[in-house]
């Protein structure tokens, strides 16, 4: 009896350095894909990007170390700062448009303001066609105890008094994706479904998505097969670490360099914007660190 327990001993102790072995490889092959820099002319699989709210550094100091990695593009740039980038040579491929009088809680599911938005948007789409950009970003606004369906009708509503002048302008509207559940309390488009729903509503190519990989990975996860399933509706990529928004190595639970690769599967051509908060004192070094983790060969 004593023999018998020492052999079953013996096996579990085995089986579990085996199981500690293979757990221990797969974590050093994760990480390693996580601290991939980028000491090398980027790969060209992914167009890079970068928000230029998350560093806390002037547009053109931004501008001149985004250009020193290989990043062509600052996102979410406001048309009285376009001078900044064409000094650099470099472009937006998301403009901002949350001025002042309209943030993220208030858009186009509300009638009252369409006639505001009308003439606000407008503004916005010529001040991005003259630079020559082609994607400006919106916002659903908050639901205040409205219905999924009733959002999509007044989205759709709002949205397609200007959809016909973006057309004209070549300009494409993008409507973010955002979580309800940790950052924009009440915020509408809050799901993958319900945004596909609203640019079917619309009807018109100019009308796409803004995928945020951080929000939806709170709001839904499976950000795989959303992106598959969903990739026409979808003009454009922001990143994020989850949970906290912070860097997007090891340190957190999404695993970029698969996503990477599903967004390039699908035949993606335009652009995947870092936007995460660097926790780190080296906000370059941080940046640097995730266009290398996205960076795919």
């Amino acid at each position: 009896m004593h023999q018998e327990n020492s052999r079953r001993d013996m096996i579990k102790k085995v089986a579990t350095m085996a199981l500690a072995s293979t757990a221990l490889s797969s974590l050093t092959n994760r990480v390693s894909a996580h601290e991939a820099a980028v000491d090398q002319p980027l790969k060209g699989k992914i167009n890079h990007s970068v928000c230029a709210w998350c560093y806390n550094m002037p547009l053109d100091e931004l501008c001149k170390a985004s250009k020193a990695i290989g990043i062509p593009s600052i996102d979410l740039v406001d048309p009285k700062d376009f001078s900044i980038l064409k000094k650099h040579d470099m472009i937006t491929a998301m403009v901002a448009s949350n001025g002042p009088e309209w943030g993220i809680s208030k858009g186009f599911n509300t009638v009252a303001h369409h006639d505001k938005l009308e003439e606000y948007f407008k503004h916005y789409i010529d001040e991005t066609a003259k630079a020559g950009f082609t994607n400006l970003i919106c916002f659903s606004g908050n639901r205040n105890g409205m219905s999924d369906q009733e959002g999509i009708d007044n989205c759709t509503k709002g949205l397609q008094r200007i959809i016909g002048y973006a057309e004209k302008k070549k300009v494409t509207l993008v409507m973010e994706l955002l979580n309800s559940k940790v950052d924009h309390h009440d915020y509408q488009c809050d799901h993958t479904a319900w945004g596909v729903e609203l640019c079917k509503s619309v009807g018109s190519s100019n009308f796409k998505l803004l995928y945020d990989i951080y929000h939806m990975q709170i709001m839904e996860g499976d950000v795989i097969r959303n992106i598959r399933d969903h990739h026409e509706y979808i003009a454009h990529y922001h990143t994020g670490g989850v949970p906290g928004r912070h860097e997007i190595d090891e340190t957190q639970e999404l695993f970029y360099p698969a996503i990477m690769k599903a967004i390039f599967d699908i035949g993606f051509k335009g652009h995947v914007a870092q936007e995460f908060i660097p926790a780190h004192k080296d906000q370059i070094a941080s940046l640097t660190q995730a266009i290398g983790i996205c960076d795919i060969a």
